[in-house]
């Protein structure tokens, strides 16, 4: 596939983000104190996610705050590893009290931008595959788990109260309820520089939708508003800007009584659909070979992306 040029327009659409405002504040939180457990201590005490349970509604809260420009870095990969141990190490056993895991983002307009391309460029110009799969690896078994519940009885909601693009879009398709507030973005922009997302995208989108429409998203590397994917079945709950967190109130609200069939249907689905860690582990594979067949054009291309969203991060956060 020719590789888009670097005054291509789309190459910029894409970085048209962080502009939105600043998310509104965490709720007022009645926290409960974890377990003496390692690992579920630390759960509150994350250097990029910040981390609260909600007693009277059974909700974990938690918000992205990455160093830098908001992608997956490799310490942010740790801290949800780390997230991920510790809720199982503090509500194994009292699985009943957590009944919503919720995960947004702090960053101005954005969810997520997906992965960190300056490691993916790094590691490509040396040729480090081991590398790449290790990174990619790391994702997907987040991924799975997250798919998975951690194995609890819970519900996951994804609250993109800004743009979620590549693999930060993968991420939030691992969660039950999409809920995106309206002016919020998603896509996957790979294939401007000639790859493609390889850490869920192809897996989840062909499940939840269809394979032809995995294939649409992927290839044409657009982006898609919040309403293109509520009708696509991708998003669930729409909400006007700045109403996310009050939307996700909303349905746990009206879902109070019936949460143990909504979450039985989930699990059902899971059943009818699944997906295995070997086939995400393959899919990754493929992914880092094809990062290994990017040219020197292909890698500035992804670094004038990331360049141009650094500047307008840096814009949106001295406007605050």
């Amino acid at each position: 596939m020719p590789v888009m040029a670097l005054s291509d327009p789309r190459c910029f659409e894409l970085a048209e983000v962080l502009t939105a405002p600043l998310a509104p504040a965490a709720p007022s939180l009645k926290l409960v104190h974890p377990t003496e457990n390692t690992d579920a201590r630390r759960l509150y005490e994350l250097e990029q996610l910040e981390v609260s349970f909600e007693q009277e509604t059974g909700a974990l809260w938690t918000f992205m705050r990455p160093r830098g420009r908001p992608s997956y870095n490799p310490d942010l990969l740790t801290d949800f590893h780390a997230w991920q141990r510790g809720i199982k190490a503090d509500f194994d056993h009292r699985p009943e009290e957590l009944k919503y895991l919720l995960l947004g983002s702090r960053t101005p307009g954005v969810f997520n931008l997906g992965g960190d391309l300056n490691l993916f460029a790094a590691k490509i110009r040396s040729r480090d595959r081991a590398a790449l799969i290790a990174y990619g690896e790391s994702c997907v078994r987040i991924l799975h788990k997250n798919i998975n519940t951690l194995g609890l009885p819970m519900i996951t909601i994804g609250l993109a109260q800004g743009d979620a693009l590549g693999g930060g879009f993968e991420s939030l398709l691992s969660f039950n309820l999409i809920i995106a507030e309206k002016g919020a973005k998603f896509g996957f922009p790979e294939t401007l520089f000639g790859l493609f997302p390889g850490m869920g995208a192809y897996s989840l989108v062909a499940r939840r939708t269809s394979a032809s429409f995995a294939e649409e998203m992927m290839l044409s590397g657009r982006t898609y508003s919040a309403e293109e994917m509520k009708d696509a079945g991708l998003v669930h709950i729409l909400a006007e800007p700045g109403q996310g967190i009050e939307a996700a109130r909303d349905y746990m609200a009206r879902n109070k009584r019936r949460h143990n069939g909504t979450r039985a249907i989930f699990q059902a689905g899971r059943e009818v659909n699944p997906v295995s860690l070997e086939e995400f582990d393959r899919i990754v594979a493929i992914w880092a070979d094809a990062c290994l067949q990017l040219s020197e054009r292909d890698l500035k291309v992804m670094q004038r992306l990331v360049v141009a969203q650094d500047r307008l991060q840096t814009t949106a956060q001295a406007a605050e």
